[in-house]
Parts: C-alpha cells; structure tokens; sequence
C-alpha cells in the first residue's frame, strides 16, 4: 500500500495533465474556427451559378406567379463575403429575389463558407393582359464580391404569345429551335403573335408558311433562318400583311432600328422558291440575307408588295442568290439598302430604294453589287452576275447612291431601265442606263414617316415605261398604274382619291 501523499501527489498530476489537454483543445478549436472566420478579400475569387441564366417558361394567360431556384456556388477553399446581390432594375422589376430567408431587391453581405452554396429564389409576377408589357422580360440578378461583378440573366415572357424558344446550337451557329422539321409543312397563323428568342429553324425539306395577318416578333440578336434546301413562304395580302419586327411594344422602341438580327434564307432545290408576299420587315439588323451557303442556290427568292424598312445594317443582302423583286420598298437602313454580291440573278421591278438614314452616319450606298468571290488568299473569283432595275427610284443622301465592282472574267450583264437614281459618277453615261432620271429628288410625301409615296410634284409621275407595268398593273397598295405608270413602288394618289 502506497502512502497518501502518493495518491494525492498522483492526483495533482493527473489534473494538471488534463488540464494542459483541456487548454490544448480549446486552443486547437479556437484557432480553427478563427482559421474558418476568416473571410477572403482575393480579388481572383468568384462565384459560380447553377445556370447563367433564370428562364421562367410558363407562358402565362392570367395574373401570376412563378418562383424559380438559383443555386450560387463558392468553391473556393476559403470563406468569402458577397457584399451586394441585387435586381438590376430596382422597383421597376417584375422579379423579386428571397436568399436565406430575406426577401427584396437588394440584400447585403451575405457570408458564404469554403465550397458551400445558397439557393437564391427568384420571383415573377406578370400581368399576361398588359399590352404595355414587352413580350419577353428581362432583368438581371447582380452579385459583387471582392469588387468583382457577376450578372445571372432573369427572363419571363410578358404577354400570352407562341413563344418559339431556341434550344439547340451546332457549331458556331446561333442558337436555334426547329420549327419545321425535314419533310414537313408547319403553318402559323393569325391570332396569337408568335415570339422568337434565338432563331426559329426551317429544317432541310422543311416548309414554314406564314398565313395573312401573323404578327412574328423577335428578341434582341433573334431571327428567322431556312436552312439549306428549307423553305420559307409568306403569305400576306393587302389587307393583311405579315409583320416581321422586335418584340419591344414600348413607344419609344417602335422606330428603333437593330432590335433582332435577320430574316436567313439559304439556297434550295429548282422549283421550291421562297416567296414573301405582302410582309412588313421593320427594325433589324439586316431586313433579308439570302445566301448560297454550301452550293450556288437553284431556286430564288420571289419578294413582293413588301416593305423592308429601318434596319441597322443591310435591307436586303443577296450573295450569288436569285432574287425576283416586284413592289418592294427598301429604306432607312444604316449601310446599303441593297447589297447584291457575289454575282447571281437580280431583278428588281417598279422598286424603291430610299436611304436618307437618320440616326446617324452612312457611308454606304443604297445600291452595291459586284461579280465574285473571293479566296482564302483575298483574290477574286469571277461570277456570272445578271442585275436588273426598272421602273424603280434608287435615291437617298448620298451624292452617289449606287456603287459597282466588278472584274473581268465573268458573264456580266446589268441595266436599269426607266429609273430615278442618284448618280453623279461618270459611269452614269453608260449604255446600261436607259432613259432614266438623274439626282432629280423623288419628292416622297413623308419620308421620316415613313411614306415613300410621290408627291404631286414628283419627277416619278408618269416616268415608268407602259410595258413593265403592264407585268405589274398594280402598287404595292393596290392602286392601278397602267394608264400613266409612276416610277417606284407606290403610284401617286390624290388625297380626294384616298377619302374616296
């Protein structure tokens, strides 16, 4: 048996030793969650999102409400402080945002652990029945962490409508959604607009027919393209064209150019023609392209009693295509009102191509044509070029509104017959110019209104040559011509004979 001061001794001990563990462990946790406290100020952390963009797909047809799930991620290996999360918008948004419980439309400093997530719900409410509201809207969710900005996109649809949502990319095409399969014909119809947000896709051996009186809108960077040996046909009438514009219904934005991107017609089989009858092309990028792509065309683009107007970039841009152009107007746009390159087969008849272009700069003529290609190495490639312009005005700001390239070594053969045309250069004196006005003003009634007809005073009263009206004894508006054929696209009527 050991002595008592041994045993209390060995307690004294044992205590001590505990609490050294005790204070060890302490310190050990301590400087952990210390460690763990810590929030990072690196500039090179960034968040990362479940998805770039929060798309509330229910077309909605009453007053409602949809809440969608945003995972936000730090996987980063240290603790971070996202000071600012907020609606772009402000109170002006249709969205409202709920992060771990608080709701509003801007919340602060929000911690986030190393390699840990919160979930950001994103509300919309949307009134289907306000004619106000833009058909797609957006706003867009922004996250500041160490001073760095990110941005989620929120989209909703404003308006009951077709919606035609792209859903597919191949290569460095845009982003589309088949609309018309291979083989298969798809209408659309009057009634219920239909919106496109990326581009709706006529498929190889498919067919889109567009019925009299559809309203077709599209988003920002949006369009309408058929593919090879697709095929497009438009179907409006005097009393019911199609329209063809952005998706934007704000006043503000109904004479704003470059809203959507382009109308994209590739080449196709001998006998199945594109054909756009009685369509209004209104504030695009670029009105029509229409393009061989991987094989010159062996059909044609049939355009008439059309109006393609106020477009950032090009109205109608053809490369080695075939284009039969009768009642068309073309005006406005930012660069060429008609681009017709790379050779191919071009007529335009009792045609109007007007560009004053008022929000800005042009450059560019309102005709340009040429006959080639060109390689990989910059040299031209002669093509057969065949352009044709009669009956028609060509006129604009410009003290020469058309302008040519052409190189030998190609079947070239153009003329405008019985024209109205801003031109000024020597080449004007050619032979492929048969009686036609030079820089005589056209007199339109109301140009920055939009009305290309001619006035009373027009020097494109009675100009046209009988025989190429009696092709086309009607305007773009039904009027008759053949007694006394004006030049362009739109016959002089009195204001006694519009009352009437």
């Amino acid at each position: 048996m050991q002595p008592e001061g041994n045993i209390a001794h060995i307690a004294m001990n044992r205590q001590i030793v505990w609490y050294i563990s005790f204070i060890f462990i302490l310190s050990v946790a301590g400087f952990s969650c210390r460690k763990d406290d810590i929030i990072s100020d690196d500039k090179n952390i960034s968040l990362s999102f479940s998805t770039d963009s929060v798309v509330f797909d229910t077309v909605f047809t009453s007053i409602g409400t949809v809440t969608k799930r945003l995972m936000v991620y730090n996987n980063s290996n240290k603790r971070i402080r996202i000071s600012d999360i907020r609606l772009a918008a402000g109170n002006n948004s249709v969205f409202r945002m709920n992060v771990d419980g608080v709701s509003g439309i801007q919340i602060s400093d929000i911690e986030l652990a190393a390699n840990d997530s919160l979930y950001v719900l994103v509300k919309a409410t949307i009134d289907p029945r306000d004619e106000s509201n833009p058909y797609v809207v957006e706003d867009e969710l922004s996250f500041l962490t160490n001073g760095n900005n990110q941005t989620v996109k929120l989209v909703a649809w404003g308006q009951d409508a077709n919606y035609i949502i792209a859903d597919q990319q191949v290569g460095n095409f845009p982003k589309f959604k088949i609309v018309a399969d291979s083989l298969e014909t798809v209408v659309w119809t009057a009634g219920k607009p239909y919106v496109i947000y990326g581009y709706a896709l006529i498929n190889s051996y498919g067919t889109l027919l567009i019925e009299a009186g559809t309203k077709v809108h599209f988003h920002d960077k949006s369009g309408l393209w058929a593919y090879v040996d697709g095929v497009l046909k438009v179907e409006g009438t005097l009393e019911a064209p199609v329209v063809f514009q952005g998706d934007r219904l704000d006043a503000e934005y109904r004479d704003l150019p470059g809203q959507w991107d382009r109308i994209w017609l590739m080449e196709g089989r001998q006998g199945f023609n594109h054909e756009i009858n009685h369509a209004i092309i209104r504030n695009g990028f670029i009105g029509i392209q229409a393009e061989s792509f991987l094989r010159a065309t062996s059909n044609q683009l049939n355009i008439s009693n059309t109006i393609i107007e106020n477009h950032s970039g090009i109205g109608i841009l053809g490369r080695l295509f075939a284009i039969d152009a009768a009642n068309v107007i073309v005006a406005n746009c930012g660069n060429y009102a008609a681009a017709l390159t790379a050779g191919g087969a071009y007529r335009f008849r009792h045609s109007t191509l007007a560009n004053q272009w008022t929000y800005g700069v042009r450059n560019t003529p309102a005709l340009f044509f040429n006959n080639f290609l060109v390689d990989s190495l910059e040299n031209p490639i002669p093509v057969n070029l065949y352009l044709e312009f009669a009956n028609s005005i060509i006129y604009g700001s410009l003290e020469d509104e058309i302008a040519r390239e052409l190189v030998a070594g190609a079947d070239t053969n153009y003329l405008l017959d019985h024209c109205l045309i801003k031109l000024t250069d020597s080449w004007r004196s050619n032979a492929v110019f048969e009686n036609c006005l030079f820089n005589e003003d056209p007199l339109f009634r109301d140009y920055e209104n939009f009305d290309y007809e001619p006035d009373s005073l027009s020097p494109a009263l009675g100009a046209g040559k009988p025989e190429i009206a009696a092709e086309l004894p009607y305007d773009l508006k039904g009027v008759d011509r053949i007694n006394r054929p004006d030049l362009g696209a739109l016959q002089f009527v009195t204001r006694l004979q519009e009352e009437k």
